[in-house]
């Protein structure tokens, strides 16, 4: 062990239950944080999936009353966020819980802040910037991929600025996580695909952090493993629940991972898209990671050789710049298997908007734990490549 692997770290996860049946332990949760009346927090699609009816029935089984708030999209927007505190505060609310992916979970998170401090959620983004405890909150994802039911990172679209905005700070751990693998088989191709890649970027951008540290290094690895052994199955079976945990598993894995250590640009550049685009964060990911890999990889040769092994990519004896040669051409690959958007300018961004974007992304509390500090200008070359 090193000298550096020594130094003081914090670690902060939720309590979590991971398993088949474990959405059905909601109301058993809610009732152990105290909750009288639940808001619970969902969407229209997850609603459809019968996912939410599911949870609604566990709070009825142990006598809890409750109010429902689906009005949301995803790429959750700031006046949704605002909208879900009035309903809560009008309904007498004293918790929340949020069934879907990581749009209703990021809106819950941003609705417990509203609640909490009677201020603009707005007014919250940045790092450590809640300074009051929320509402009790319970996540029961139906995605395997934001992994927001374990993270300090809620994600905030603010459409008049054309902008994300994340918030991190502790204080929005959900007090628990209730991981069931069942709720990701209704999920199409093509969010199987976005939410999957979404967890191989979190494990990645982990573990080249500049804030890694050995235990979230663990789950970084392990996750990419995960995700490049079944990524593939799950998409051939979307049926079969073993596939659908290894990617559940995979990430919550890179969930305890990322919200220990932040991200890296490419999170930042994506977020920077997804804002003035309303694109989906996975496939803004998927789009963005080889470049982004490309340009950092002189920066931490080695921690990106071990991404390449956990991948299954045989690099022994291979010189620094053959490895980058081929984990970028493999991630490539593996952003080309779901098919659909390939380019950036397939979801209508233009050359003239990379100065704007690359302006918005430098912003990014995700860039400051990158391990290569990119200046403005390479930030726009990088989304010219993707381009």
């Amino acid at each position: 062990m090193e000298t550096a692997d020594l130094e003081l770290r914090k670690f902060v996860a939720p309590e979590f239950v991971f398993g088949v049946g474990a959405r059905k332990l909601a109301g058993r949760y809610a009732l152990n944080v105290g909750a009288r009346k639940v808001l619970v927090v969902s969407d229209p699609g997850v609603v459809a999936a019968g996912w939410t009816q599911d949870v609604l029935n566990a709070l009825e089984d142990v006598g809890l009353h409750f109010s429902l708030f689906t009005s949301l999209t995803s790429n959750p927007k700031a006046e949704e966020v605002q909208e879900g505190a009035r309903i809560f505060r009008h309904e007498g609310c004293d918790s929340i819980v949020a069934v879907g992916g990581g749009s209703p979970m990021d809106c819950a998170k941003g609705i417990g802040i509203v609640t909490a401090t009677g201020r603009h959620i707005a007014e919250f983004e940045g790092v450590d910037r809640v300074d009051m405890a929320i509402p009790p909150l319970i996540c029961v994802p139906t995605t395997a991929g934001s992994a927001a039911d374990v993270s300090q990172f809620a994600i905030i679209t603010d459409r008049e600025r054309r902008k994300k905005f994340a918030i991190i700070s502790k204080i929005i751990v959900p007090d628990a996580a209730l991981i069931d693998p069942v709720t990701t088989t209704s999920m199409p191709p093509e969010l199987t695909f976005h939410t999957g890649m979404d967890s191989l970027c979190h494990a990645v951008e982990s573990y080249v952090s500049t804030a890694h540290a050995p235990i979230t290094d663990l789950h970084a690895l392990q996750a990419v493993g995960t995700v490049a052994s079944n990524l593939q199955a799950a998409l051939d079976f979307p049926r079969n629940i073993n596939c659908r945990g290894r990617m559940m598993m995979a990430s919550l894995h890179a969930g305890l991972a990322f919200s220990n250590t932040s991200l890296g640009m490419t999170h930042a550049m994506a977020h920077a898209v997804g804002g003035m685009f309303d694109a989906p964060h996975g496939e803004c990911n998927a789009l963005l990671l080889p470049f982004v890999v490309e340009f950092n990889f002189s920066s931490v040769p080695e921690r990106y050789r071990h991404v390449g092994e956990a991948m299954g990519i045989r690099l022994n004896g291979m010189s620094h710049d053959d490895v980058e040669t081929i984990l970028v051409s493999r991630l490539k690959s593996v952003a080309g298997t779901g098919g659909g958007t390939h380019r950036l300018s397939e979801l209508g961004v233009s050359k003239g908007d990379l100065p704007r974007l690359a302006e918005i992304a430098m912003e990014d509390p995700c860039l400051f734990t990158n391990p290569r500090r990119p200046r403005k200008e390479e930030v726009e070359g990088v989304y010219e490549k993707a381009l």
